[in-house]
């Protein structure tokens, strides 16, 4: 190759200072902190989805929300059970069916830690964005979504079905 060639080659950054390894850092860091918060709950991180998931959409069937949650079915269970356990959610056999057909939904307990996450995701945001002004969230907010649409084809490429809870 070419000297001139050589010169116009963009100089790769080693890494750790790419865009991509600052996105995954900060991910990670943002994850923790909602982790500590979610503890205050008593909640790990993965039930809070559920929590949301279930608030907004009311009763779905386990297969559903594992569709929702872009997890196996298995996971979805798992999850559903521990919240069950904590008397979050309640477990519905389908009326008139063969019984298999099982629907989840909050109990009051559950609407309750549902209607308490909105607070714990603010204060969250608020500490990850305290130093930037209005127009650089702005800024961020748009640049990040056309990342998410730049990257939404890739998404279906697979890793998406993490047992997210902190509990084993």
């Amino acid at each position: 190759m070419t000297r001139a060639k050589e010169a116009e080659r963009p100089v790769r950054e080693p890494y750790r200072k790419t865009i991509g390894a600052h996105v995954q850092h900060a991910a990670r860091v943002h994850r923790a902190l909602v982790a500590r918060k979610l503890t205050t709950l008593g909640l790990y991180p993965g039930q809070e989805q559920v929590l949301k998931i279930l608030a907004d959409a009311g009763d779905m069937t386990m297969g559903d929300l594992a569709t929702t949650l872009r997890v196996r079915p298995p996971t979805a269970s798992k999850t559903v059970g521990r919240l069950h356990v904590q008397a979050l959610v309640e477990r519905k056999t389908s009326e008139g069916g063969d019984g298999r057909l099982v629907r989840v939904g909050l109990t009051e307990a559950g609407r309750a830690k549902a209607l308490a996450l909105d607070d714990l995701w603010f204060a969250a945001e608020d500490e990850m964005l305290a130093d930037l002004d209005t127009k650089d969230v702005k800024r961020l907010r748009k640049l990040l979504r056309r990342i998410e649409k730049t990257l939404q084809p890739h998404e279906h490429l697979g890793g998406d079905d993490e047992d997210d809870e902190g509990e084993g």
